[in-house]
């Protein structure tokens, strides 16, 4: 392994090649540090759990940011509809392998799929607080992550579970343009 590489990223590419190939439950937290060219002891300073490695996700707070962002004066839907969108068009982006054989994994473990709704809901609360923070109720803020991440996870997970190349970021647009009503004649 590279040493210029983040320790982090050493043992989330280790751990993602080793569930690809022998999947989830075959892999054990030694096995991937091995791998990665560590202790199973780093790995724990990284990732708390073996699931960590594959679902870790430090996009939150950029994505509560560009909610937050988003012009007072719309529709809490709209805003983290918008929100969304902008983070997902900023954020870095892994590389389309990585990516699929990442969600597909997720998509075909149930344990995973349950991490990843948790997960969703961490970054729920994260969005329902910066559109309190801004005068939005707590019920609508709620209704309006739910909506828009539930969108989001659904497409996410339809993608992963696909054998198909398309690539995600057209599925997630897709998705959350299903959220604004059709303009009526």
């Amino acid at each position: 392994m590279n040493a210029l590489v983040p320790t982090s990223e050493r043992l989330r590419e280790s751990a993602l090649r080793l569930f690809s190939e022998r999947g989830f439950d075959a892999v054990t937290v030694e096995e991937i540090a091995r791998d990665a060219g560590l202790s199973h002891m780093t790995f724990f300073r990284y990732f708390p759990t073996k699931e960590d490695a594959i679902l870790d996700d430090p996009y939150d707070p950029f994505i509560a940011d560009a909610v937050a962002a988003q012009p007072v004066d719309l529709r809490p839907l709209e805003r983290v509809r918008r929100g969304l969108l902008r983070a997902w068009e900023s954020a870095p982006e892994a590389t389309p392998e990585e990516t699929r054989t990442r969600v597909a994994i997720i998509a075909a473990h149930p344990r995973l799929r349950a991490r990843a709704w948790q997960n969703t809901q961490q970054t729920e609360s994260l969005i329902v607080e910066a559109l309190t923070a801004q005068g939005t109720s707590r019920r609508e803020a709620v209704v309006a992550a739910g909506a828009c991440l539930g969108a989001v996870m659904a497409a996410l997970l339809e993608w992963g579970s696909e054998s198909s190349a398309a690539p995600l970021g057209p599925r997630i647009l897709e998705a959350l343009s299903m959220l604004v009503p059709e303009a009526t004649a």
